[in-house]
């Protein structure tokens, strides 16, 4: 598992990098150089900090394939991407992508007006080299997101827009993943400090991994 790990790294935010047999970017944002290594981008929706079509193009291969929400077909394509680099999915099916299987899982908010469920928003549950990642875009504790089966979970903690640190950690002691890893904070929301008290918030039986160091 720590083999697997290591090779996920967090820039900032939600922009989440996997380097394995193929390598996967989840929203990327924030960039700063141009590594262009992207096999798969994950997106989860069209906010600014998760769908970032300048990040986008700085990570893709010439042929890779950006997944994201039907919802979000028509602003990729105005954004320049072309319909044979799109997945379009849909929130409760199954797909493969590069070999890759993968669920998108809904995502959204209980409460809130920022991630209407109709919107049709995801997180994605993908299997890569072996582990089950689920990567849980802007979310609250749903009943979807306690359905998921994972080896490895990344969950926003960072409140406003998503849950707060004590909320992510009750969503991870329900899904009891091996690895939780805190993601959607001291970037554009939430403080330094939530990844730590999500942490601390946890299970003693489930590793927090840290992966925003900055």
């Amino acid at each position: 598992m720590d083999d697997i790990l290591s090779r996920f790294s967090i820039n900032c935010h939600s922009s989440i990098r996997y380097a394995g047999a193929m390598t996967v970017w989840f929203d990327p944002f924030r960039v700063a150089d141009a590594p262009c290594d992207a096999d798969v981008v994950f997106v989860t929706h069209d906010h600014y900090d998760h769908f970032s079509p300048e990040d986008i193009r700085r990570v893709m291969k010439p042929d890779a394939v950006l997944v994201l929400p039907e919802s979000c077909r028509a602003a990729a394509l105005e954004a320049g991407f072309s319909a044979s680099q799109l997945l379009p999915v849909r929130a409760g099916e199954h797909y493969t992508v590069k070999g890759i299987p993968f669920t998108a899982v809904p995502a959204y908010n209980i409460g809130k007006p920022f991630h209407p469920r109709s919107n049709g928003w995801v997180g994605y549950v993908a299997e890569l080299d072996g582990l089950r990642a689920y990567v849980a875009g802007d979310t609250d504790d749903t009943p979807e997101a306690r359905a998921v089966s994972c080896d490895a979970a990344f969950l926003p903690v960072g409140g406003t827009y998503t849950m707060t640190a004590a909320q992510a950690a009750g969503l991870a002691a329900a899904l009891r993943p091996q690895i939780a890893v805190p993601t959607h904070y001291g970037c554009i929301v939430g403080e330094r400090m939530d990844g730590a008290a999500f942490a601390a918030a946890l299970p003693a039986d489930i590793s927090a991994v840290q992966l925003i160091r900055q």
